[in-house]
């Protein structure tokens, strides 16, 4: 059995051949599922070791574009042993940048942190309408709605699309989180979400004390 704090470490220290080479190896002792959800788990402990890292200022968003990438072949690699939908999942998310913003490198950041902390993201793109959240939602009914918008109209995109989640009367069921660079408490407040952030690392940190 590989060490797994090695491999959080390496994971942490975005090490991608260490990582690599030891999923390599692993996958090919022909693990059991339980022994490889063991590895997927030590995977995701390296990825907040990420985001803490990122909170002090020692990681910067090149290094959290590069974890998520990092996380995604990790789980690429070893698919075969963990299986179609063995793998405990943590929670469902419809994600997309707000309609009238075309910005997505803090959304795909967030998409690849959220899919490595084991997720369920549906991400809609960007200029993403107010209906097709909507439709989104009646169709995954997810845990989470995460918003994204660089531009300051993506405020009030944001409160557009909310009102209607509320007109629809699926407001209630979920959560929603909105994140960039013109979110602030205010704004928050403002579009009636749950919760803003302005880095991926601590998106999923409040998307995870929701399905806790």
């Amino acid at each position: 059995m590989m060490d797994l704090n090695v491999l959080k470490q390496a994971v942490g220290d975005l090490d991608e051949g260490t990582v690599l080479d030891m999923l390599n190896e692993f996958v090919a002792t022909n693990p059991g599922e339980e022994e490889a959800q063991k590895v997927v788990n030590a995977c995701q402990q390296g990825m907040a070791v990420v985001g803490d890292l990122f909170d002090k200022g020692e990681y910067f968003v090149g290094d959290l574009i590069f974890a998520g990438e990092l996380l995604t072949s990790a789980i690429d690699v070893l698919k075969p042993v963990i299986g179609s939908g063995t793998t405990e999942k943590a929670g469902t998310i419809v994600l997309g940048t707000v309609q009238g913003d075309l910005h997505d490198i803090g959304k795909n950041i967030f998409r690849s942190m959220a899919e490595a902390a084991g997720f369920e993201v549906h991400d809609l793109g960007i200029d993403v309408s107010v209906d097709a959240f909507v439709e989104k939602v009646k169709e995954v009914k997810p845990q989470i709605v995460g918003m994204s918008g660089v531009l300051t109209l993506a405020i009030d995109a944001m409160k557009n699309t909310i009102d209607e989640l509320k007109n629809a009367g699926l407001r209630n069921d979920i959560k929603i989180v909105i994140g960039g660079n013109p979110v602030t408490k205010e704004a928050c407040e403002l579009v009636g979400a749950d919760a803003f952030t302005t880095n991926a690392a601590e998106g999923i940190k409040i998307c995870q004390g929701w399905v806790c």
